[in-house]
């Protein structure tokens, strides 16, 4: 008997796996419309701030006139859209979802939680070991700028958006593969990005004059290494929010940014006992940084003058 014939008129519903098809999802994206969307907005949304000051602020100088308060609105205009927008721009997927279950809202508090430690405490680690410092006029927050905490913030939603879709692609490549396999090459794969962002950064804003290192070149080599520990605890944390079928509340969310940033902080400072400064900081720059920051720098500073 030959094959029943479908109706005319009617298509053959797509697969989402192999095989062509207009229907089939790509691998890159999130199966959660939310998700998918928010991802796309914080990539999308992030050449307009990187603009604003890699393509305008510094290639033209204008920090070189900049005060406090011109430091701050450049940091205010270039985070709070990326809270602001999505309000009035509503994915397809967010527009049936109250406000706290949209993706974009447990993206954004999870990166301002992680991102806040990472500039309130982390810095420190930065001026102690790294020997970085900044030297641009600003209001400050525990001897920390305050314009960075708001670019930290846009910079952070961008790798992670990026760390998402990559890991996402390298998951669904390496299916077929044994577990042992696939968690070797997500573990390099997060090894190798997470220091290619560092030393990006690193070098992204070398032409900025006022933020100082002791020693750039060892900075570009082996504090992009220190660095690039903050994305390889936050990359495979971060993309677990609402990736499988189980959706995240914000409680969950939050605890989880403190849990990764908490994380951060011990292997940081476990590099700072075994391993130290990556060159030999000034007495007169390690005293007056310490005047604010982590509260067991200061005991070990007061311990060296004892000893001393």
């Amino acid at each position: 008997m030959a094959p029943a014939r479908r109706p005319a008129g009617t298509k053959k519903k797509a697969s989402w796996g192999g095989g062509g098809g207009a229907g089939r999802r790509s691998a890159w994206l999130a199966a959660d419309g939310s998700k998918r969307w928010g991802e796309a907005f914080f990539l999308l949304y992030t050449p307009f701030w990187l603009t604003l000051c890699l393509g305008v602020v510094v290639p033209f100088k204008l920090y070189e006139r900049f005060t406090e308060l011109e430091y701050l609105i450049v940091g205010l205009v270039s985070a709070v859209p990326a809270f602001v927008v999505p309000l009035f721009l509503v994915g397809k997927a967010d527009s049936i979802r109250s406000l706290k279950d949209r993706y974009w809202v447990k993206a954004n508090l999870w990166i301002i939680i992680f991102s806040y430690v990472g500039n309130y405490f982390l810095t420190h680690y930065f001026f102690t070991v790294l020997g970085a410092s900044y030297t641009f006029p600003s209001w400050k927050m525990n001897n920390v700028p305050h314009m960075t905490f708001l670019l930290a913030h846009v910079c952070f939603l961008f790798y992670h958006m990026a760390s998402n879709m990559t890991l996402r692609r390298l998951r669904h490549s390496t299916a077929h593969l044994p577990h042992s396999i696939r968690w070797l090459f997500e573990t390099a794969w997060i090894l190798a990005l997470s220091y290619f962002i560092a030393y990006l950064e690193t070098l992204a804003i070398a032409n900025f004059p006022y933020y100082e290192f002791i020693d750039r070149d060892m900075m570009y080599k082996v504090g992009s290494l220190f660095y690039a520990i903050y994305f390889i605890v936050s990359f495979p944390m971060f993309s677990r929010i609402d990736e499988e079928d189980e959706k995240w509340n914000l409680s969950r969310v939050a605890v989880d940014s403190l849990g990764a940033a908490m994380l951060v902080t011990i292997l940081l400072d476990l590099w700072r006992i075994f391993l130290g400064p990556i060159v030999p900081i000034p007495e007169s720059r390690r005293c007056s940084q310490q005047q604010a920051g982590l509260a067991w720098f200061q005991l070990q500073n007061e311990r060296e003058h004892l000893i001393l």
